[in-house]
């Protein structure tokens, strides 16, 4: 047997499990949440990911900015309480 047979037929036997795991074919893919352990909005949003992904991916597009407005006008407001002067260009260093 020459050494290049002998290649492919360790190679074969390596690939082996894995083409007999793949050997059911499947042309569709399921992708989901696990939600049976979740409770409460984290269950929710889980299931709300699960009917339309078309949904979700709208309320996350809404959300993320919104927050994002809500979260930098609240670091506004406080850092002016504390003395920052935001509206302001001026450098104030000595």
């Amino acid at each position: 047997m020459s050494k290049s047979r002998k290649i492919v037929k360790r190679i074969g036997l390596f690939l082996l499990p894995a083409y007999l795991m793949a050997a059911e074919a499947s042309n569709t893919m399921v992708v989901v949440a696990d939600s049976r352990h979740l409770t409460g909005i984290r269950a929710w949003w889980a299931n709300f990911y699960n009917d339309s992904h078309l949904n979700f991916a709208l309320l996350t597009v809404l959300i993320v900015p919104l927050s994002g407005a809500i979260l930098g006008t609240l670091a506004d407001y406080v850092m002016s309480r504390i003395g920052i002067d935001l509206k302001s260009r001026k450098l104030r260093e000595g």
